[in-house]
């Protein structure tokens, strides 16, 4: 008895910093919160839950307990960290974040073939990331000068949501070369209503329209919608690599942030595993 409530209270403190890394997560530059779901093995009831709340949530309200109460933690607790090093240490921050990304390649590659690869699965992938690519390095190239605003934290709400729902896409892919994702994430990390509200709003609007449409999607093209997830991650964080900082000085810090973050990475795809 007592093993097992050893064994139980462990699995809700794993949740909890599951549930913190998916909210940090959600705000780090090139990570997908939904990403994170799927590493953990939790995607399918979350969407679930946001498909269907009514009865979804009494069936995985063991489970998503714990997640919600880290992903609360790592969302609204981290964004002010997060902030500070972007702005102080910029390259090093970004490195580690690449890292973390290419090590959950892996673990997403083997979710994408659960069901069976097929030549549409890679059409997909490859379609995707040139797709992504072709646009982002267009935004790269054009001036876009925005003033946020109501409007734009909307959008800003719209992007963390589908970055929640539909994993692979990071919100930050289209906040940073708009100019929306640093007032976006500081006015998190300081609880400005002005922000959290807007983007709060968007980010419910978004659930309710689009979470269903994803779930039928993943029910019907589980392997080519997951194949392409993954062209789209790739393509993300081939443009967010900070190239420059490599060749100025930065080789080995950078280096090591990148071989902390995919060594943490598959860490967390192991402790992901002993709990499915």
């Amino acid at each position: 008895m007592e093993k097992s409530e050893k064994g139980g209270t462990g699995r809700v403190l794993l949740r909890v910093l599951q549930g913190a890394l998916v909210g940090l997560g959600a705000v780090l530059p090139g990570i997908s919160g939904g990403v994170l779901c799927v590493v953990f093995g939790v995607y399918q009831p979350v969407m679930e839950v946001l498909s269907d709340p009514v009865h979804a949530l009494k069936k995985h309200i063991r489970l998503l307990l714990p997640l919600g109460v880290g992903l609360v933690i790592g969302f609204l607790g981290i964004a002010r960290l997060l902030g500070f090093l972007l702005n102080r240490y910029p390259d090093p921050s970004v490195c580690l974040f690449v890292g973390l990304i290419a090590g959950m390649l892996p673990s997403l590659f083997r979710e994408a073939g659960e069901q069976g690869r097929s030549r549409a699965s890679f059409v997909a992938m490859g379609v995707a990331f040139a797709v992504i690519l072709g646009l982002l390095l267009a935004l790269k190239f054009i001036s876009v000068q925005i003033v946020a605003g109501f409007g734009w934290y909307l959008f800003c709400g719209f992007c963390l949501a589908l970055s929640v729902i539909v994993p692979g896409m990071s919100f930050s892919t289209l906040l940073m070369p708009l100019g929306l994702y640093t007032p976006f994430i500081d006015g998190i990390g300081r609880f400005d209503l002005g922000v959290l509200i807007p983007g709060g709003i968007g980010a419910v609007l978004t659930i309710l329209l689009l979470a269903r449409a994803v779930t039928h999607l993943m029910e019907r093209h589980y392997s080519v919608l997951f194949h392409a997830i993954i062209g789209v991650v790739i393509a993300a964080t081939v443009v967010i690599v900070p190239y420059g900082s490599f060749v100025s000085g930065g080789a080995l810090v950078n280096g090591i942030c990148l071989v902390a973050g995919a060594a943490a990475a598959l860490l967390l795809d192991e402790l992901g595993k002993r709990v499915r």
